[in-house]
């Protein structure tokens, strides 16, 4: 299947420009999201060199992100580089549960590979990588137990019409599943 970033830009914009003012960008350097600098203009989710999988992170946080947090700068959060410490790495694994659980949910509509992230190559590593992990997946399956906020299940249901895999979904998220996850042997409740 072919995982063009265009494809995301155009699915997205279609679904938010009018109705939240907002535009995905391919950006060529780090992703930023910026609010809308002036009345009557749109706010722009700028995401990473291009890359396909970077979109989709960038759109997870869009999603969750509250309507006071999208008028600020990145949302508001200051993001601590690759290179962190124990403890700023604990913090950092703790907020990305919530937007990777929606990539990977994203990234299995569109049929295209997740990779979960902890994202400090030049630091001490993961926290707890096994365990972001389960906290991921149980994310992932409370989404989509209990339900996603309403704009991350406008784009999950745009992926899965576009791409196709609206009826292959459920086999396909329990196979991507056990592929992150092969040789867990703590169920998902475990986590909490």
């Amino acid at each position: 299947m072919n995982h063009n970033p265009d494809d995301l830009i155009m699915l997205f914009n279609d679904l938010f420009r009018e109705s939240y003012r907002t535009v995905l960008i391919r950006g060529n350097d780090e992703p930023e999201y910026l609010p809308a600098a002036e009345t009557g203009s749109v706010a722009q989710i700028i995401f990473a060199h291009g890359y396909y999988a970077s979109a989709l992170h960038e759109i997870s946080h869009w999603c969750i992100a509250g309507a006071h947090r999208r008028t600020l700068r990145d949302y508001g959060y200051w993001y601590c580089p690759d290179g962190r410490s124990a403890s700023q790495q604990q913090a950092f694994e703790q907020v990305e549960v919530k937007p990777q659980a929606l990539e990977w949910l994203f990234s299995v509509a569109a049929g295209a590979r997740f990779h979960i992230s902890v994202d400090n190559l030049s630091g001490d590593g993961a926290a707890d990588e096994d365990g972001f992990r389960r906290k991921v997946r149980a994310q992932a399956n409370r989404y989509l137990e209990c339900g996603m906020p309403a704009r991350a299940r406008a784009f999950f249901d745009t992926l899965r019409s576009f791409y196709g895999v609206r009826e292959t979904f459920e086999r396909a998220w329990q196979e991507e599943s056990r592929r992150i996850l092969p040789t867990d042997s703590k169920t998902d409740t475990e986590v909490d």
